[in-house]
């Protein structure tokens, strides 16, 4: 079979594990990847885990599929003039190669106070508000040590990347792992920014959801997140406590948060009656957003991952081991099936300047010639212009995604319902909330859907399914994230669609994808963290597994489905052939837990877990500052950063206790506001950087130098900030222009410019309720389900 991007070349420079990881995604799909590493080789060989004396599974995972060559034995420049992606954390002059699509990678970007930061995965994640509301109410933060941030960034990498060879002109990106990271915390910081910061509540405790958290069953682990007062109530009638689902003052997860203590004692008892797997069973019955919270040997062995073909085959030396594959599910283009890794400078004798062997090879020479890359420098059109982009999701991960093609240059039209809008303007039913339209002053539904059109349509009615049908049929693309038989029952899955629009591509984003026995499974980001396993390994020894996010998977998932969908334009673009991606959202986030996968695989164990404590680096951990719940984040990485640190800090022992060498780093810090610690320590060289509360990124020195946070208008909120995308072209961000629709806005716009409805049939649809531009009272939508 041949892949669909076996047409490119990509050389990958530089040792950030983001570039590594974005690398390998176009490994994945076909790609000549040429890693050039220094004579020595890439750190990354030796970083833990080591599965075995000189074998590293993380750089296993990061570079299976690839080519190695050692920067010492070949042509560079040539090397580039036969590419047509540069993935570069170096910080090389690539002007000689214009026709490159190049990305410069770095922790912070080019400019900036930050820009010439010391930084490890950890500290990254503290500066972009990843990690201030985790772990203890009393303290400290606790976060992963490693691995989380650079697969954030290798997807914003990834994405610009691609949409540029869809583009088909040469560009250069810039992007920063550090706000590729914010994307995580976002949601958070707008939330802040508008109601006031959010505590942290303690383990498996988030605002503004409640019950959202792991626990302990009969046999196993058991992760829960109960949002909306129906599911509230049913969790309720399950757990034997029907009077506290009746209970009016527990409508919403906010007023039950404030309970927790009490409401815990009631229901934490209740699930050592049954094992997990009896819970998650129950859960599926009663349509209950549960998980079964896996080990690393449950990831590799469960036969829901491995039906998917989701663990795969990665060759090194003379062994085989397990890892999680590429979780792009594209049915029609599948990606490769695990792959070798590469030995230190494998390929030296091997890669030409222009040609490499095999039966994909890239096409010899440049994909644009000289008079397209003059013409496309005077050309400022969004890559992704002339797209056009059928948005049937809701929330945050698929909104997410199509936000990104939108500030990439698509035209993304989203389709809600008046009965059903959005359920990220808010799940709070009461009539108060239609009344005062407090579903249009949700600032986390106006981050995720600004440049989209947004139009009403009901598919609950044949006239409703059909306009939609319309718009699929001129469309490129379509996604959507409801439960795997949803659509189906509207005849708006992709099989019907296909026929209307035979070279659509289709992306659809259940938990667990759209076919096996946990296809109808419920599910929010956190269930989505939950059923990957990334608890089990983090929190500390003791603890319970820790979730490490409100709801990692949502992002996760929705840059996944970006980066999928952009494959698969590509490839039709290419050949004209329509592909569905039958994306599971759980299998996204199995990268931030593939290192211990891969050790487990190997090892048949995994390290244990040492809370903010590093396997390598020694100090590694988060430190008191002065003021009320103020954090530092401190490591060593080298023995001239330990050097550097004792010296700031006026520690003459031996580098020995890591108990006596962390009360010593306290102790100064504690002392210090945490900036001025940061200023301080990274003067001197020290990894170190402020745990940031995620409102906090609103006004942080650095993005606010980059202008990462863009200020627009709009109707019931008014003046209020947008994050910028993690890449950018120009020493400013991609400009956000429009804001997010208010329900029903692009009705007119849409039905009479793309479809070329008259105004009289536009009225006849208002008034027939088909389309609208307020949300329906409760009655009014119990009875339209009744209908419908």
């Amino acid at each position: 079979m041949t892949r669909p991007l076996s047409a490119y070349r990509v050389v990958e420079l530089g040792t950030l594990p983001a570039g590594a990881y974005a690398a390998r995604l176009f490994a994945d799909f076909g790609a000549e990847v040429i890693k050039v590493e220094p004579p020595g080789g890439d750190p990354a060989r030796t970083f833990p885990p080591m599965i075995d004396a000189k074998t590293s599974g993380w750089f296993a995972y990061l570079n299976y599929g690839k080519k190695s060559v050692t920067s010492d034995a070949v042509d560079l420049d040539a090397l580039l003039g036969g590419a047509q992606v540069l993935i570069d954390s170096t910080g090389l002059d690539h002007s000689a190669h214009p026709h490159l699509v190049a990305v410069d990678l770095s922790w912070f970007g080019k400019s900036g106070p930050y820009r010439d930061f010391k930084a490890t995965d950890a500290m990254c994640r503290a500066l972009a508000g990843f990690v201030q509301l985790i772990g203890p109410a009393e303290g400290p933060p606790l976060t992963l040590p490693d691995y989380q941030s650079a697969i954030m960034g290798g997807l914003a990498t990834f994405i610009p990347a691609m949409a540029a060879l869809i583009g088909g002109r040469s560009r250069t990106w810039e992007v920063s792992v550090h706000e590729a990271t914010v994307a995580l915390a976002e949601y958070q910081a707008i939330e802040g920014w508008a109601t006031g910061p959010q505590k942290r509540w303690g383990f498996n405790r988030f605002t503004p959801t409640y019950p959202m958290g792991v626990y302990r069953c009969k046999q196993g682990w058991i992760g829960i997140t109960i949002v909306t007062p129906a599911q509230w109530k049913s969790f309720c009638d399950l757990m034997g406590m029907p009077e506290l689902g009746r209970d009016p003052d527990h409508v919403m997860g906010g007023e039950r948060l404030a309970r927790a203590d009490a409401l815990e004692a009631r229901f934490i008892p209740r699930f050592l009656d049954r094992t997990a797997e009896e819970w998650f069973a129950l859960g599926l019955e009663l349509r209950l957003p549960f998980a079964i919270v896996p080990d690393m040997a449950q990831v590799l062995s469960w036969p829901v991952f491995r039906g998917r073909k989701a663990i795969v085959p990665i060759t090194i030396g003379d062994q085989t081991i397990e890892a999680p594959g590429s979780p792009f599910h594209l049915t029609a283009t599948p990606a490769n099936f695990g792959g070798r890794v590469p030995d230190l400078g494998e390929h030296n004798a091997l890669c030409r300047p222009e040609r490499s062997e095999g039966p994909d090879a890239p096409s010899k020479g440049v994909l644009w010639s000289e008079r397209e890359v003059l013409r496309a420098a005077q050309d400022d059109r969004r890559p992704l212009t002339g797209l056009r982009i059928i948005d049937l999701s809701m929330g945050w991960a698929g909104p997410i995604c199509t936000r990104n093609l939108a500030d990439l240059g698509a035209d993304v039209i989203k389709i809600e319902a008046c009965g059903y809008p959005d359920w990220w303007r808010g799940v709070d039913n009461r009539i108060e909330t239609v009344t005062q339209r407090l579903y249009e002053k949700s600032h986390r539904f106006n981050i995720m859907n600004r440049g989209k059109r947004a139009i009403t349509l009901d598919l609950t009615v044949p006239e409703g399914v059909a306009l939609a049908k319309a718009l699929v049929k001129g469309a490129d693309a379509v996604i959507e994230n409801y439960s795997a038989e949803v659509l189906r029952k509207f005849g708006l899955d992709y099989p019907e669609l296909a026929k209307v629009n035979p070279s659509l591509v289709m992306v659809s984003m259940a938990a667990f994808g759209s076919t096996g026995p946990w296809k109808e499974t419920r599910a929010y980001g956190s269930t989505l963290e939950q059923g990957s396993g990334l608890p089990s390994v983090a929190g500390r020894p003791d603890d319970p597994p820790m979730m490490n996010h409100l709801a990692f998977g949502d992002a996760v998932g929705g840059l996944n489905a970006c980066s999928a969908m952009l494959i698969a334009l590509l490839h039709r673009k290419r050949t004209g052939q329509s592909q569905f991606i039958d994306l599971s959202q759980v299998q996204c986030m199995l990268p931030f837990a593939a290192a211990w996968a891969i050790e487990q695989s190997a090892t048949g164990r995994i390290t244990p877990r040492a809370g903010n404590r590093h396997p390598l680096y020694r100090p590694h951990g988060v430190f008191p500052s002065s003021g009320i719940d103020k954090w530092i984040f401190v490591a060593a990485t080298d023995d001239a950063m330990w050097k550097a640190l004792a010296q700031v800090i006026g520690w003459r022992g031996p580098r020995t206790t890591e108990e006596e060498i962390e009360r010593a780093v306290a102790a100064w810090t504690c002392r210090r506001s945490a900036d001025d610690a940061m200023e301080i320590l990274q003067r001197a060289g020290v990894v170190a950087g402020v745990v940031r509360h995620p409102v906090e990124l609103i006004d942080d020195p650095h993005l606010k130098a980059r202008g990462f946070w863009q200020w627009i208008e709009r109707a019931y909120v008014g003046r209020h900030p947008q994050p910028s995308p993690p890449y950018r072209e120009s020493d400013s961000p991609v400009t956000v222009t429009t804001p997010a629709a208010t329900l029903g806005q692009y009705n007119e716009e849409v039905l009479t410019g793309v479809l070329g409805l008259s105004k009289s049939e536009i009225e006849r649809l208002r008034r027939e309720g088909v389309i609208g531009t307020e949300a329906l009272p409760p009655a009014q939508r119990k009875a339209r389900a009744m209908t419908g």
